[in-house]
């Protein structure tokens, strides 16, 4: 029988010198369970982590065969490890040591709850994805997927929008841009822009202007099998970039057309505390949260 796998997932920044990350690995394989070391990597990842003199693994490698991911950092830990992990069906388990860290389970004083996950007693909680396609001259020109946002928006310019669902008009307007957001990513961005609070196991499709300049101009939650497409105006001194969860800005073009569906991919995340969704809502966003 194959030793169950967990993969340690740690942020450099979150955890200098990886002193937690090795704190969990201590804890996992005490308990005779195999555990892999293998840090989030950004495209431009600082030089710190090659100054720490720590035995690290490769995420693509061991992913393979892992029962489980544990992230620790922020929300954005978590949705570089589902990005990384899309597709695999493999869960998430994050231990916050961010800032609101509404996505994760636990804090990191909760450190002693990771026995239920040694033991087995946890469930799994799944996210829907979201793909989305840019458009250029009838070419399909960028292919991304996102577990909370897309986010269009004028380089420090109005840009002109039109948006539709299942090529029926939603609206149309002049502002900063524009969020399509999933139900996990309701309590992010799209929710600061003025959009609602969603349940995050919901199936829905969540479209929040960003200071437009119309008064008709609402956010709307749409049906998860709705094609929601963006159409940028013609503005060429107004250009404009797209960033899928919180990652790197993606240039748009006058003319071109983003739709944005229901991925068929889902992130699923380990839960072991019987906090419901409302309490983490008033934990992290009420006044106890500030």
């Amino acid at each position: 029988m194959n030793q169950k796998k967990i993969i340690i997932f740690p942020n450099i920044d979150r955890d200098p010198g990886f002193k937690m990350a090795q704190n969990v690995k201590e804890i996992i394989r005490k308990a005779l369970l195999d555990a892999k070391l293998c840090p989030m990597i950004y495209e431009n990842y600082p030089s710190d982590i090659s100054k720490v003199d720590i035995e690290t693994d490769v995420f693509e490698k061991e992913l393979t065969d892992a029962e489980m991911i544990i992230t620790l950092g922020g929300d954005g830990t978590m949705l570089h490890a589902a990005r990384a992990a899309a597709g695999s069906g493999v869960p998430i388990l994050g231990i916050n040591m961010g800032g609101k860290g509404f996505m994760a389970e636990i804090e990191i004083d909760d450190i002693a709850l990771l026995d239920s996950v040694i033991e087995g007693k946890y469930s799994l909680e799944s996210r829907m994805m979201l793909d989305v396609e840019v458009i250029r001259d009838n070419k399909t020109a960028c292919q991304d997927y996102a577990l909370n946002d897309v986010v269009i928006k004028g380089d420090n310019k109005v840009i002109d929008l039109s948006l539709f669902g299942d090529d029926q008009k939603i609206m149309q307007f002049s502002g900063d841009g524009v969020i399509v957001a999933t139900p996990t990513g309701s309590t992010a961005y799209s929710m600061a822009a003025g959009g609602p609070i969603v349940e995050p196991t919901t199936h829905n499709i969540i479209v929040t202007p960003i200071c437009a300049h119309v008064l008709e101009a609402k956010s709307i939650v749409l049906a998860s099998d709705r094609i929601v497409t963006v159409e940028i105006g013609y503005k060429k001194h107004n250009p404009a970039y797209m960033s899928v969860d919180g990652g790197r800005h993606i240039s748009i073009l006058s003319g071109d057309v983003i739709n944005v569906t229901q991925s068929g991919m889902c992130t699923k995340f380990v839960r072991i505390t019987d906090r419901s969704f409302y309490q983490k809502v008033n934990e992290k966003l009420g006044d106890k949260g500030r």
